[in-house]
């Protein structure tokens, strides 16, 4: 198996070729066009609406020539008309913004609920190649920015398009002649916006790779504030920032210019038609046509049509923005979609295995370029027994256990569960034969019942009994919610040998057969290692477990220990026999300090 340095920030793959934007948009119909009467109501909203565009500058026909000129219009009609036009383009318009949120939000309910699901069930190998904070801003704001973007941006295009094409058609109706030189203006709007919307999505696929980059160093600085204060990196780390900070912003730049470009070369584009308009329009009533064809009343509706179709034009042209913004962005979701594999397992399953573990010739590797993390390791573990890995930092310790419940991949070799290949295996029925506890405790931001019942419905005595196992239900007590209280972002508010004892609680409410134990008190002081240990004894009672550790205390109670390096299994035995050896197993316990700092790898 191969795998990213988890600890690098992602690196940008490989820009595809880009689609026609009919081609990306084609692409998200599947989240945003399964709503029929919601898009049955807001183009039949939007039709209506366009047409009451017309109607203004026609009603100023009548009232200029019968009303002014000639005295013949009924007065009650004026406010009629007038109220009767703008309430049906009112309710149009309430109609066609309710329905186009409606498809928004349902389609982003749909797209963001398919991202969570494929982040739960991803090959492991998206979390080595992704950051967790571009994969949060990917599922959480670059969906919801490019929703809200596109269907606003979708309103406008349908909106201001029926209202170009009903402007239009009135035009012709009232001089077709003078309607021929507006037409001019459409093919040099439609030039300039695609090419500045090419632009604008180059750019727009920068800046979103840039915030990524800046997110990282944002999350880094975040989760290793002691390190970088205790070193005083403050200066190199806020020197990276500006950096990136300075690349982000000379992208919005560039966007913007690209944007604002748009609304002053279409406004003088409509200004040129609309000076010729005026010119046409004198000469023709200097008596080159009938003077009855040419009425005060008509010239005014025409030039108010006319300028009418400013507006949508401005606002067409402004909307290759967001349309190219919110593509871009949703286009991040489907590219998880797409780009990401599920998990995949095997059909074996059993409802609770023996705890026989074996591994046979396994090889795996993390790239051509590093030695491989495990080189042809054969190791069997019997059930109920208990096994200390021990070795200097990245001898494999990590990746041996990590093995069984497929968290890697083996690149050659056998790792079998109670006989079975875990490749065979259904992976849910896998992994609940197994807890883990390790030294980097994870909790979920609720309460402590729902995080010792991880994964299964919540059964208040089993969680109390499993808190009193763990040494930890006189502290839950004496909370103002017991078992109820949230504990906060990774139950940051209890100290770090309740949270191992909290995890502790966690396995034996899962009470899998097999138990894996990374360096579950390496950083404990005396007396929380004391109670940890206590609690630990109880979880290891009747199970096959497996434990990481450096501490003589954690291994010397071990049946048998298994000391690694380089990928490779040195020597085994139990405590007593591995020290009369005076092999590595007896350096690095004549060296405690040295096996206590070492990290797991």
């Amino acid at each position: 198996m191969h795998a990213t340095d988890p600890g690098n920030p992602p690196a940008p793959s490989p820009a595809p070729p880009a689609a026609s934007l009919i081609t990306r948009l084609r692409r998200l119909s599947v989240y945003f066009g399964n709503q029929r009467t919601a898009w049955t109501l807001a183009v039949t909203a939007t039709l209506v609406g366009a047409v009451t565009e017309p109607l203004i500058p026609a009603l100023l026909q009548p009232l200029l020539d019968r009303g002014f000129t000639q005295g013949t219009l009924p007065l009650w009609l004026v406010p009629l008309a007038i109220l009767g036009v703008f309430f049906v383009r009112g309710i149009a318009q309430f109609v066609g913004q309710y329905a186009l949120a409606r498809i928004a939000n349902e389609g982003m309910l749909t797209l963001r609920q398919s991202l969570f699901d494929r982040v739960l069930a991803a090959e492991m190998g998206l979390f080595s190649r992704q950051s967790a904070s571009a994969l949060s801003n990917t599922v959480v704001y670059e969906v919801q920015t490019g929703a809200t973007l596109l269907v606003q941006a979708l309103l406008g295009i349908s909106r201001d398009g029926f209202t170009l094409v009903a402007l239009l058609a009135y035009l012709l109706y009232l001089n077709w002649q003078l309607t021929l030189i507006v037409a001019v203006v459409v093919p040099g709007v439609a030039w300039i916006m695609k090419t500045l919307s090419r632009r604008l999505y180059h750019l727009t696929k920068s800046s979103q790779q840039a915030t990524d980059e800046l997110a990282y160093v944002v999350e880094e600085n975040v989760l290793a504030h002691r390190m970088v204060r205790l070193h005083g990196a403050q200066a190199g780390q806020a020197g990276r920032f500006a950096t990136l900070s300075q690349s982000l912003r000379r992208l919005a730049i560039k966007s913007t210019i690209a944007s604002a470009a748009m609304t002053p070369l279409t406004q003088l584009l409509a200004a040129a038609a609309l000076s010729a308009v005026i010119c046409v329009a004198l000469w023709q009533s200097r008596g080159t046509v009938d003077a009855k064809d040419v009425t005060v009343g008509g010239f005014v509706s025409f030039i108010t049509a006319m300028l009418m179709l400013i507006a949508p034009i401005r606002r067409l042209a402004d909307v290759a923005s967001p349309v190219t913004r919110g593509v871009a962005a949703l286009e991040r979701g489907l590219a998880l979609l797409g780009d990401t594999g599920a998990e995949t397992g095997g059909q074996f399953q059993a409802d609770r295995v023996r705890g026989a573990l074996e591994l046979r010739e396994v090889t795996v590797s993390f790239g051509s370029d590093h030695a491989p993390a495990l080189d042809r390791v054969s190791l069997r573990v019997a059930p109920g027994e208990v096994v200390a890995l021990v070795g200097p930092s990245g001898a494999g310790k990590t990746t041996l256990v990590n093995l069984l419940p497929r968290f890697v991949a083996p690149a050659s070799g056998d790792v079998l569960v109670d006989g079975h290949p875990v490749g065979d295996w259904e992976l849910g029925s896998l992994r609940a034969q197994f807890a883990m506890v390790s030294q980097d405790v994870v909790m979920f931001n609720d309460t402590i019942a729902a995080n010792v019942a991880l994964g299964q419905a919540v059964d208040e005595p089993r969680v109390q009994a499993c808190l009193t196992a763990a040494n930890l239900a006189e502290h839950v007590a004496a909370l103002p919610k017991g078992m109820h209280t949230v504990v906060g972002h990774n139950a940051a508010q209890l100290s770090g040998g309740q949270r191992q004892r909290l995890a502790i609680a966690r396995a034996l409410y899962k009470d899998a057969p097999i138990l894996i134990l990374d360096e579950a008190t390496s950083a404990l002081d005396t007396e929380s290692e004391r109670l940890v240990q206590d609690a630990l004894q109880r979880l290891m009672q009747g199970r096959t477990t497996l434990v990481i550790a450096h501490r003589l205390s954690t291994i010397e109670h071990a049946d048998r220990v298994v000391v690694m390096e380089r990928g490779r299994i040195a020597e085994q035995g139990t405590h007593a026999e591995l020290l009369a050896q005076g092999g590595l197993y007896a350096r690095l316990q004549a060296r405690p300090a040295a096996g206590e700092t070492a990290v797991q790898d």
